[in-house]
């Protein structure tokens, strides 16, 4: 028998990047933009292609021409390579792998390199789909989020992931690749619709509840003000629940999900399946927030909340403007089984291996269990409606 030789490899890799709350981001009197992209001091003119969020464009009629008025303000250090572009915002982006192909296509046509940048302005699904095609041209160009929705500054836009829809599931195409920065103007959530000024407020109820027993209390007290656009409500819930979640990327030792838990989806498991369902017609806040009471009620039931627990979440989900039943939870396949039960697997095959749904365990804290028991759960579906009514 032949020898075995084996040399052991391990490499340890340090990311870091800022991600800052600013107002005005594209007014030419803020050097945060350009300061950020010359923050490595690299004595050169740094080349950037923008691509922009329709939706955005629409609400921003002036915001192309601000654009080009801060590149031309900062041309000393910034270069703007062609024009920016507008491009199909909302889920729609990500269940079209060819408009991924087309951005890969327009960023090697313009010759970008990995020392050049990608600025995405836009809500969550522009960053996954254009952040996937970021970081796969050479295998990864610097990416600038500049999130334009909650749900973008407080979650999606300030982690690592980048992701597309395939084959019928979320987030089925995708690639770990921390941002070169993360840049959160608060100027643009005064532009959203009210749908979707309240979708990242789920996010925050979502945090809080596993991890932060005083933001939950702060929620409680301010839940009525965010169906009531206050923008200083906002933005502190905004600021707290990002910092969350990059504590969470920081410190919990998974960053790029190589093992069974995803602890900050508590409620997921059933929310993609929901939005899944409806086609998107149900928004990933609205899921999230149904998601959330959802497991609260499960939880309640195997002694992991007090009723009081649990009414505290369900009258500030209430309070914060959301409808937490929808249809969709009814829906049966062929054999009379929920489908929304269905996701339950969708969540042990993404990660691999056994299955892994985080609970809370009272208010601020959490545990993970690998089995739900399905008649227990069926009755909290059963008590999800009667208590969102």
């Amino acid at each position: 028998m032949k020898s075995t030789y084996t040399v052991e490899q391990r490499i340890a890799v340090e990311w870091e990047f800022p991600v800052v709350f600013t107002h005005g981001l594209f007014d030419t009197l803020n050097p945060v933009l350009a300061d950020t992209l010359d923050r490595k001091a690299e004595q050169r003119c740094h080349r950037a292609m923008i691509y922009v969020d329709a939706h955005v464009a629409k609400a921003r009629p002036a915001l192309i021409e601000e654009i080009r008025a801060y590149f031309a303000r900062h041309s000393d250090r910034l270069a703007l390579v062609g024009e920016p572009q507008i491009i199909p915002g909302g889920e729609a982006v990500k269940n079209d792998f060819a408009l991924v192909d087309g951005f890969m296509r327009q960023l090697l046509e313009h010759h970008l390199d990995r020392q050049s940048f990608v600025i995405i302005v836009g809500g969550g699904a522009v960053m996954d789909a254009v952040g996937l095609a970021a970081a796969l041209v050479h295998r990864g160009l610097r990416q600038v989020r500049v999130p334009t929705t909650v749900l973008g500054q407080n979650d999606a836009g300030v982690g690592v992931k980048n992701g597309v829809n395939f084959l019928g599931g979320k987030n089925a195409l995708g690639t770990f690749a921390p941002p070169f920065a993360v840049l959160n103007d608060f100027d643009f959530l005064r532009t959203l619709p009210l749908r979707d000024w309240l979708c990242g407020v789920a996010e925050g109820w979502k945090v809080s509840i596993i991890r932060d027993r005083p933001f939950f209390d702060w929620l409680t007290t301010h839940a009525s003000k965010f169906p009531a656009r206050d923008d200083a409500a906002m933005e502190a819930l905004v600021r707290r629940c990002a910092e969350i979640h990059l504590e969470h990327i920081r410190t919990g030792g998974d960053p790029f999900e190589y093992g069974r838990a995803r602890p900050l989806d508590f409620g997921h498991w059933s929310a993609h399946k929901l939005e899944l369902i409806s086609g998107f017609a149900i928004s990933h806040g609205e899921a999230v927030a149904a998601g959330v009471l959802l497991d609260s009620i499960y939880g309640e039931k195997k002694g992991w909340l007090s009723a009081d627990e649990l009414d505290a979440i369900a009258h500030g989900l209430r309070a914060s403007g959301f409808a937490l039943w929808f249809e969709e939870f009814d829906r049966r396949d062929a054999n009379g089984t929920r489908l929304v039960f269905a996701g339950l697997e969708d969540f042990r095959e993404h990660l691999g291996g056994e299955l892994t749904v985080t609970y809370p365990r009272g208010i601020g804290a959490r545990h993970e269990v690998h089995e739900i028991d399905l008649p227990v759960m069926e009755e909290s579906i059963l008590a999800l409606r009667h208590i969102s009514g």
